[in-house]
């Protein structure tokens, strides 16, 4: 897979996603049910990292960032311009300190995420990511003075159990930095939701933006510290190349567009989509599995996210648009 093919998915993508790109009010919103299937996508898009991971030959965690990168930036640089009438670099700086915190946070997100992946089962690294809203809110609730729901603690409780499940676990089979590395990448994602909140910024796209240059340029410094060559297998190179444009920017994209119509409760269980299938898609083509102290802590842990979430529909009903 070359450059040039790399640039020219993009630029297709990118027509695509501009026939989608609709007003979220009014009559050319694209409605609840629309919204659900993007969303329901999204999980999808970002499902297929650790299966990705799984095809690369040599390169570590820092190549594959590089790469992802390269790739990300310039399409989510394409899509910035169009939803901001061609004034991308208006749209990044209005992102402020609160883009730089979190452009950085994600950059601990993305390596923490690769490196998870591959010192530890998917669905051990899968499960642990999805720890990132519980983060978050205890981030909310001692930085921004947010208050926090009694069923949101509650949820939290038995989240952090199904935690100590899966990090004990690991430690039992050699997988404590994978856990690890997955819990600090849960860490960065919940840091990013903070500081977007922090100055209210609703269009997460310049963020990550920042984050892909970012994560370009750590990456690219640490190969060269490191004397890790940018010279890898080209399968490695086109998997990471493909990583940044179908699972980063394509995912991200389709879950802004469907977020608009969709009540954030029930983002959050639609989003479990990307943690279920993420383990599915290894199991068929490696033969995965993950233990079964792995699979219970899991489970808590999804139960709980889907609990809070459920409980947060009934206080707030949503009619169907």
């Amino acid at each position: 897979m070359t450059l040039n093919f790399i640039c020219n998915v993009e630029l297709f993508l990118c027509m695509k996603i501009t026939q989608v790109i609709q007003p979220t009010e009014g009559p050319g919103a694209i409605g609840y049910r629309r919204g659900v299937f993007f969303v329901l996508m999204s999980g999808v898009c970002f499902s297929i990292m650790g299966l990705a991971i799984r095809y690369i030959e040599i390169a570590n965690v820092w190549q594959i960032l590089f790469y992802r990168s390269l790739s990300l930036t310039p399409l989510l640089f394409i899509i910035i311009t169009l939803r901001s009438g061609n004034h991308p670099i208006l749209a990044i700086r209005k992102t402020g300190p609160a883009g730089i915190i979190g452009g950085l946070a994600l950059v601990i997100a993305f390596s923490g995420g690769i490196y998870s992946i591959q010192a530890t089962t998917v669905a051990n690294a899968m499960f642990l990511f999805a720890s990132a809203p519980f983060f978050a809110a205890l981030l909310g609730y001692f930085i921004l003075r947010e208050s926090v729901r009694k069923a949101t603690w509650v949820s939290m409780i038995f989240a952090t159990a199904g935690i100590c499940f899966m990090v004990w676990e690991g430690i039992s089979l050699g997988y404590l930095a994978g856990n690890l590395a997955a819990i600090a990448s849960a860490l960065g994602f919940a840091i990013f939701t903070v500081a977007l909140r922090w100055k209210k910024l609703d269009d997460t796209m310049p963020t990550v933006f920042l984050a892909g240059v970012f994560a370009f340029i750590v990456s690219g410094t640490i190969c060269m510290i490191q004397g890790n060559p940018l010279v890898v297998p080209a399968n490695d190179i086109a998997i990471a190349l493909a990583l940044g444009i179908f699972q980063v920017g394509a995912g991200l994209t389709l879950y802004t567009i469907g977020s608009k119509s969709v009540p954030a409760a029930e983002l959050t269980v639609l989003s479990m989509t990307e943690v279920v299938l993420g383990p599915v898609w290894v199991w068929l083509a490696f033969g995965e599995t993950a233990g079964i102290y792995t699979l219970l802590g899991g489970m808590v842990l999804l139960g709980a996210i889907v609990g809070n979430a459920l409980s947060g529909l009934r206080r707030k009903p949503t009619p169907i648009i």
